[in-house]
């Protein structure tokens, strides 16, 4: 069969390219109010109640990260502080691109556009373009959209902005629950996971599985 070639390649960003490391991030700040034992399932409880948090009417991501924290400590029957919210957002602004990336999308940007289809504020995707390695050819937000992954109206704005419809695109994610069962919705059935440990497989999703960016070059030809 021949190899698809999509007008571009679009990405989720955070924890697909962007080591998005929330759950070390919780696990610095909380570690004199959460035991080490407990940690493990306290950080999950933070990352659920941050999903849970973006299916609603858009807000900025500070809030969402902060409304999920409440909710956790709430929950544990831990104290919250207002310095907690704005400590995890002073780390994310830090992390950096996996180590498989710059050199996986290096490659594939030499045939295709790359664009992104972040959860992000317009201000914080900039701290994190600059470290991927390659060319971005453009970056769409959750703020531009006014609406969170894994609702379809992101990918109903990107698709829009790019003046091409789900057969045109290959959309990449390691994550099926905020992008791929979204994507499966919507008909793009041209899919990538990169398998990073997110979420369980689940093949009925009809994607193509790879274990780091780096192997997305053969998926497209390269």
């Amino acid at each position: 069969m021949a190899v698809f070639k999509p007008k571009f390649i679009t990405f989720d960003c955070y924890g697909t390219l962007i080591n998005f490391d929330m759950a070390g991030a919780a696990k610095n700040i909380f570690a004199d109010r959460v035991s080490p034992e407990e940690m493990p399932a306290f950080t999950t409880d933070f990352a659920r109640y941050r999903f849970d948090e973006v299916l609603g009417a858009w807000k900025p991501y500070a809030d969402v990260v902060c409304h999920a924290m409440i909710r956790t400590c709430k929950k544990w029957g831990v104290e919250y502080k207002d310095s907690d919210g704005a400590g995890i957002m002073e780390a994310c602004a830090t992390w950096g691109p996996h180590p498989d990336v710059p050199a996986g999308l290096a490659k594939v940007a030499e045939e295709f556009p790359l664009v992104l289809l972040t959860n992000s504020m317009d201000d914080l995707i900039t701290h994190h373009v600059p470290r991927l390695g390659a060319p971005i050819h453009a970056v769409f937000t959750a703020e531009q959209a006014q609406s969170y992954k894994p609702r379809q109206q992101g990918f109903e704005y990107m698709l829009d902005q790019l003046g091409c419809g789900p057969e045109d695109i290959l959309h990449v994610s390691s994550s099926l629950r905020y992008d791929l069962m979204t994507c499966y919705d919507m008909g793009i059935k041209n899919k990538v996971w990169v398998n990073r440990g997110h979420d369980p497989a689940c093949a009925a999703y009809e994607y193509t599985e790879i274990k780091s960016v780096g192997d997305l070059p053969g998926v497209v030809g390269l």
